[in-house]
């Protein structure tokens, strides 16, 4: 039978599939919140006190809510409080422990996301900023900024498997110059212990970290930054594999005994022994790239360990014929893929960036002391990591085939979109509290302007 065009039979298909994905969307709401309050039940005992986690709940909530700006006035006006007193509190002088809430953010993460061939991608990112008075703030090199500028570099550790992948730690590099620094140490309140490290050995501090967690991970990979023979042999050390990028000028022995660099190994490849396989998709579609295996000797066994299997993994653009090079170290033989995928999985990295700077704030802290940013970046990962796991779980209940012949796998700002409002409350907007936010910053405005002409009246007496 046929109506207005349209099988009869058709448009109840139809109908039972979009009544699915409505019930799903019900069902996910409800899922959701429960994931979230399952969460924050984990963390809750690094809290002594009630009143801190209720305020580390407001700030999650705030984070997830969308706000022009994000900084501890507008979280605690969105979350409904007087002042911003009470964020500033948990960031400044508070009692509880972010290092330990992070931890166990990472053990619900992994317990979610893992399935037993995952990886641990190390790298950093840099976030610009306007004056030299934030913690570890120089002028040093930063990829994110696009060369040498003003800004704080975070080392940073991503956990990715076929499920997902989401931010499990971070760590401020602290200059040489910033280390050694006394004025500067005291005004931002880095504490004693705290020395010059560089970025691999922060790497190293992190992978090791995951593993004391327990974190189910066979291989580390990053770029060329961290392919030095000093984390490869911790790393190694750990028990891992590593896949590590390394430069064209970057010198190893090959199985044979003669020593080169990588560029010139890789001139040893005959034009039949690449290999193209995908390396992920992007804007324009799949990547594809040739790939190759070089055997080479290695040269960071640790002591009483056995020396595995160690090759020269190159990458080969398709046109350009652009050479990447990676240093690779398994245990046992694998085979090409397996190599393949831990180097593409290093652009996962880069992804837990972006969205974890677009949908919860990580680099959004208007923080100056050491303390109060391990405090914030504590608590936009513990938002990220939600996040992150919400979506992995989501596009594996959508891979219902009643569902996901309508549904489109979801994304991370997507998801954050989804979870105002069903589950993330929306911000206070009534016209008593958006008034009186109205009156306290004009006072805080007066009494901000007040103190700084006092302070030029004393300035101009002293000179």
């Amino acid at each position: 039978m046929v109506l207005g065009g349209c099988h009869v039979h058709d448009r109840f298909v139809e109908h039972d599939i979009y009544a699915a994905a409505a019930a799903a969307t019900v069902a996910g709401d409800e899922g959701r919140s429960a994931l979230l309050a399952d969460l924050l039940a984990e963390v809750a005992g690094c809290f002594p006190r009630r009143e801190t986690r209720q305020t580390c709940t407001d700030m999650v909530n705030g984070l997830l809510s969308e706000l022009e700006d994000v900084n501890c006035w507008t979280l605690a006006e969105a979350a409904g409080h007087g002042g911003p007193h009470r964020m500033q509190h948990l960031l400044s002088r508070a009692v509880w422990d972010q290092e330990l809430m992070l931890d166990l953010a990472a053990g619900w993460a992994a317990a979610r996301l893992g399935d037993g061939d995952g990886i641990l991608v190390i790298d950093e990112t840099g976030d610009a900023k306007s004056s030299t008075d934030a913690a570890g703030a120089a002028r040093q090199y930063s990829g994110s900024t696009g060369g040498v500028d003003l800004c704080q570099v975070t080392v940073t550790l991503t956990y990715a498997t076929g499920r997902g992948h989401t931010l499990l730690g971070r760590a401020l590099y602290l200059p040489g110059a910033r280390a050694a620094d006394e004025e500067h140490r005291e005004l931002t309140g880095i504490p004693e212990e705290v020395l010059f490290e560089t970025k691999p050995q922060l790497a190293g501090d992190l992978v090791g970290h995951a593993c004391e967690l327990g974190i189910d991970a066979a291989m580390v990979a990053g770029d060329e930054v961290y392919g030095g023979r000093d984390l490869r042999h911790r790393i190694r050390g750990l028990g891992l594999g590593y896949v590590l990028a390394v430069r064209s000028n970057h010198t190893l022995t090959l199985t044979s005994g003669k020593t080169m660099t990588a560029a010139a190994a890789a001139r040893l490849v005959p034009a039949g022994a690449w290999c193209r396989m995908p390396a992920g998709t992007a804007t324009k579609g799949a990547r594809d790239y040739d790939w190759a295996m070089i055997g080479i000797a290695a040269d960071d066994t640790p002591e009483g360990q056995d020396e595995g299997h160690s090759v020269l993994l190159v990458r080969r653009h398709r046109y350009t014929r652009t050479l990447s090079y990676y240093q690779c170290w398994t245990p046992q033989p694998v085979p090409l893929a397996c190599l393949v995928a831990a180097a593409t999985a290093r652009w996962r990295i880069e992804e837990d960036h972006q969205q974890a700077k677009q949908c919860s704030g990580l680099d959004k802290g208007q923080v100056t002391c050491w303390n109060s940013w391990h405090r914030w970046t504590a608590v936009a990962l513990l938002t990220y990591i939600y996040l992150t796991v919400a979506v992995a779980l989501e596009r594996a209940r959508d891979a219902l085939p009643a569902i996901a012949a309508v549904m489109i796998a979801v994304t991370v700002p997507e998801m954050a979109r989804l979870l105002r409002g069903p589950v993330i409350p929306l911000p206070h907007r009534d016209r008593a509290h958006v008034l009186h936010w109205s009156d306290w910053r004009r006072r805080h405005q007066k009494r901000a302007q007040q103190a700084h002409q006092r302070w030029n009246a004393y300035a101009d007496t002293v000179t």
